[in-house]
C-alpha cells in the first residue's frame, strides 16, 4: 500500500441518492486527504467537479452500464441492472487487489429483481460472486458493534427459523464475529448474544428458546475458547455494548439490532460483510426514493463509512 488506500466506491441505484451523495464525497476535503477513490457507475452520474478537484488527480472514475434514461424516484429494471454492473465491477476491483477495500451507496432490492437477480441484496452477491458460503452482516456505530444472525426476512420468518437452529450455527456465527472484530483491531473481543424474548426468556416464563438453544451455544463458545456472555436481555445488551461492556454482540435478527443501532447512529451508522476475502463497508441508509435528485440527501453518513474503511485499511495493513 502507498501512503493513501486505493477504495472502490459504487454509485448504487441511479434513480436514488447514491449518485449525489458519491459526487459529494469526491468534493469533500476529509476524504481526498485520507484515500484514493475509485468511482464506478453510469458516465452521467460521474462527478466531474469531484475528479477536478481531487488533490493531485488522485481520484478516478470508472464507467459502468448505464440505462438509456431514467426517472428519479422510482423502482425501474434498468436502474437495477445499472447497480448491478456497477457492484460486480467493485467487486472485481476488490478481490484482484486492485482495490484495497470496496465501499457501496444503496441499491433499491426491487429494482434487482426487476432486473432478474432473485438476491436478497448485496451482501448474498458479494457472497456468491466470492464464492464464499461464511459471511454475516456486522453493523456498527460507534463502540456498538453488532453482527446478525440472520438478515432480511419476515419476523415470523426470522423467528421460525432462530427457533429451529442448531447451537453450532451461533457459535459459528460468535466464532466469526470474533474473527471480524480482530481484524478490525479488537485483539481479545469480550462478546454478547442477545436474548430472543423479553427479558432473555425469564427462566422460561416467556419463552424457550434461551434454554433449548442460546444457553448450550453460549456454553460451546465458551468451551471453544470465546469470550462470551449472554444470552443477555435485549432490552438491555445494546446498552450495555456502547457503555463497553462488549466488544460485539451477535444480536438475532434485523430489526433487533437496527433499532437501537439507527437511533444512536447520528449519520454515522455502517455495516462491514464479515467473511469476504476482501473489506466490505457500507452507509446504513437506503436509497431514499422520496428525496433523491432533490440536492437534499447528505454525504456524511457516506464520507464516515469510507474514512472508517481508510483507517480500517491502514490497520490490516499493518
Amino acid at each position: 500500500m502507498d501512503s493513501l488506500p486505493h477504495i472502490a466506491l459504487t454509485s448504487g441505484d441511479p434513480a436514488g441518492i447514491g449518485p449525489e451523495i458519491v459526487a459529494a464525497a469526491f468534493c469533500d476535503d476529509r476524504v481526498a486527504a485520507h484515500m484514493h477513490l475509485v468511482g464506478i457507475g453510469p458516465a452521467a452520474v460521474r462527478p466531474v467537479e469531484g475528479l477536478s478537484r481531487a488533490v493531485g488527480g488522485q481520484h478516478t472514475w470508472l464507467d459502468s452500464e448505464a440505462p438509456a434514461d431514467w426517472e428519479m424516484g422510482r423502482v425501474q429494471a434498468s436502474c437495477g441492472a445499472a447497480a448491478l454492473d456497477a457492484l460486480r465491477i467493485g467487486h472485481a476491483l476488490a478481490a484482484a487487489g486492485e482495490a484495497h477495500a470496496l465501499v457501496t451507496a444503496p441499491v433499491n432490492k426491487a429494482a434487482l429483481h426487476a432486473a432478474g437477480e432473485d438476491a436478497e441484496g448485496q451482501t448474498e452477491l458479494l457472497s456468491r460472486w466470492a464464492g464464499v458460503e461464511r459471511t454475516a452482516m456486522l453493523a456498527v456505530a460507534g463502540d456498538l458493534r453488532v453482527m446478525l444472525l440472520t438478515r432480511h426476512m419476515p419476523l415470523v420468518q426470522a423467528i421460525t427459523s432462530i427457533a429451529a437452529m442448531d447451537p453450532e450455527r451461533i457459535v459459528d456465527h460468535l466464532s466469526l464475529l470474533a474473527t471480524s472484530l480482530q481484524e478490525l483491531g479488537i485483539s481479545r473481543p469480550r462478546l454478547a448474544l442477545a436474548g430472543l424474548n423479553p427479558h432473555a426468556g425469564e427462566q422460561g416464563l416467556l419463552g424457550g428458546e434461551e434454554d433449548a438453544l442460546l444457553v448450550p451455544a453460549v456454553e460451546r463458545a465458551r468451551a471453544s475458547g470465546l469470550e462470551v456472555a449472554g444470552p443477555v436481555s435485549p432490552d438491555a445488551v445494546f446498552l450495555q455494548a456502547q457503555d463497553g461492556h462488549f466488544d460485539g454482540v451477535l444480536a438475532l435478527y434485523h430489526d433487533q439490532a437496527f433499532i437501537p443501532l439507527k437511533l444512536i447512529s447520528a449519520n454515522r451508522g455502517l455495516t462491514v460483510l464479515c467473511g469476504l476475502p476482501y473489506l466490505r463497508v457500507s452507509p446504513v441508509h437506503g436509497t431514499a426514493f422520496d428525496i433523491a435528485g432533490q440536492g437534499t440527501a447528505s454525504s456524511e453518513n457516506l464520507v464516515h463509512a469510507l474514512l472508517q474503511t481508510a483507517e480500517w485499511c491502514r490497520s490490516r495493513a499493518e
